[in-house]
């Protein structure tokens, strides 16, 4: 009886890529606004649907929201110019050939009384229907933002948006308990009893959300504009040489040193020095505070900055779960493989072949050397010159999904190693830090293993030999079959001598019929 091959074992750990089916290719331009009670946004998702790279993004400042407290109604300018916005962003998504744009809309439209009127203004005038979502909603999109990013993570989500704040309970990668508040910056700007009062509300406020939430003390996600602002101040503070905000870390203590940094400078130099708008930076005084007692209030393992959130949770609404479950880093690295690389498939071949090295090493280690190996090629046009370069900055500074910033780094120093010797001598070298010393010496050995790898790339999976290696012994041995004998030339007997030297290694080469 004949047994048809198991696709997925074929791939191995790979897995087959998803973006060549149509369901996942359907998701690989999509326009979303986010009509919120400070900005409205416009965000095209292109590329590889698992992890999508921002084909249009674009924002306008439009206070929607601001003095709905006191008057019950929209903001009058603030209206004028979101209807201005979103004209601009339908004509654009026309031009762009887009499907119809997934609009919603949050705290600022569903609380105004003008709100519903607002919604048939934009439907009658510019065509398109504005999904109004209540604060749970609300949560549950921006949790699902995070998933995108970080599939199967565990904790809580805190989304600030200018007149509400949403808490969401994430385990496993499923969306648990979710509420929302009034603590948004507009809102509390307009509370009166000046900070005291201020302060005696939000404590109020998030007494009665611990109470719903329960204990959540696994890592803090932080989604939002002023959470945002926030993160860049302490990256000023700390001179963080990495200027990422999606995945920067901070610890309760150094959001306390921060938010007194911030209560002793000028508002005004630090806009200057974080690179924000004059209306973000207003609304920073007031969700200080509520930050303040958001960690003193759940006391959080950690703290981490995700980019990802409510319009991002709307594209992970319409994935389908087997495209979810895939690591949003290798499918975005396979992606660029097969735009980019000029023999695309020979990363899965490089990444066999130089995963005898790291045995011993962890998942997540792996998944950092199958990203690379996917990667390590996608640089080629680049002036060789400055392809070293071009490598460390596209790893470090490109908008990924489940990197960690010494992930980055750790990719970043693999890929430049693949193009040149010595990390010495570069303008990233500020940046080496964030990787402590066995990783820097681990993405030297995968970047000079890649190296000598690429010697041998003719077929994107013929056979181009086996390493082995013995690290007791400190012994490597290259099995090359007969048929590659060719490839290994005066270069290539050089790339594996420079490998053997970072492992201090004695190496034998085999030739086998």
């Amino acid at each position: 009886m004949n047994v048809k091959p198991d696709p997925a074992a074929e791939w191995g750990p790979f897995e087959r890529p998803l973006f060549e089916d149509p369901g996942a290719r359907a998701l690989s331009r999509v326009g979303v606004v986010d009509v919120g009670s400070n900005s409205v946004r416009l965000v095209v998702f292109d590329g590889a649907a698992r992890s999508p790279a921002y084909f249009y993004n674009e924002k306008i400042m439009c206070a929607l929201g601001a003095g709905l407290s006191e008057t019950g109604v929209l903001n009058p300018k603030g209206r004028i110019r979101a209807l201005s916005a979103l004209r601009r962003f339908q004509h654009l998504a026309l031009g762009m050939g887009l499907p119809p744009l997934s609009v919603v809309a949050t705290a600022a439209v569903r609380d105004a009384s003008d709100g519903p009127d607002f919604c048939a203004q934009v439907k009658r005038e510019i065509g398109m229907k504005i999904w109004v979502i209540d604060g749970r909603e609300e949560a549950r999109l921006s949790a699902q933002g995070v998933l995108l990013g970080w599939p199967g993570s565990y904790g809580l989500v805190c989304d600030i948006g200018g007149s509400s704040m949403e808490l969401a309970e994430i385990q496993e990668g499923r969306v648990g308990k979710r509420v929302t508040s009034s603590l948004g910056p507009l809102k509390l700007r307009e509370l009166p009893g000046g900070r005291r009062g201020r302060r005696a509300h939000i404590k109020q406020v998030m007494t009665d959300l611990k109470e719903q939430m329960g204990s959540q003390k696994d890592r803090l996600f932080l989604v939002g504009g002023s959470w945002r602002a926030i993160a860049r101040i302490d990256m000023v503070r700390r001179g963080y040489p990495l200027k990422v905000l999606h995945e920067y870390r901070m610890t309760a203590q150094s959001v306390r040193d921060t938010l007194k940094y911030i209560e002793n400078n000028d508002l005004e130099k630090l806009r200057l020095a974080s690179g924000f708008s004059t209306a973000r930076m207003s609304l920073i005084p007031y969700a200080v505070d509520v930050l303040a007692q958001l960690v003193r209030s759940f006391k959080p393992k950690d703290i981490a900055i995700s980019s990802y959130g409510i319009r991002e949770g709307l594209l992970y609404e319409q994935m389908p779960q087997r495209l979810r479950n895939r690591d949003p880093l290798v499918e975005s690295c396979r992606f660029a493989e097969s735009k980019d690389a000029r023999m695309p498939g020979f990363g899965k071949t490089l990444y066999n072949f130089v995963l005898p090295l790291f045995k011993s090493n962890p998942e997540t280690t792996k998944r950092l050397i199958k990203a690379a190996c996917l990667l390590h090629d996608v640089s080629w046009r680049a002036h060789p010159d400055y392809r070293a370069e071009v490598c460390f900055d596209n790893a470090t500074r490109a908008n990924l999904g489940g990197l960690k910033h010494s992930e980055r780094v750790f990719l970043g120093l693999a890929l430049l190693h693949r193009y040149r010797n010595k990390r010495e001598g570069t303008r990233f070298e500020d940046l080496y830090d964030l990787l402590d010393e066995k990783g820097k010496k681990e993405a030297e050995i995968l970047g000079k293993a890649m190296r000598f790898g690429a010697m041998l790339m003719v077929s994107q999976d013929g056979d181009i030999g086996t390493l082995k290696w013995q690290p007791r012994k400190k012994q490597l041995r290259l099995i090359l079959p007969k048929s590659v004998e060719p490839l290994y030339g005066e270069v290539a007997e050089s790339r594996l001598a420079s490998l053997a030297q970072v492992l201090q290694a004695e190496v034998t080469v085999d030739i086998r019929n």
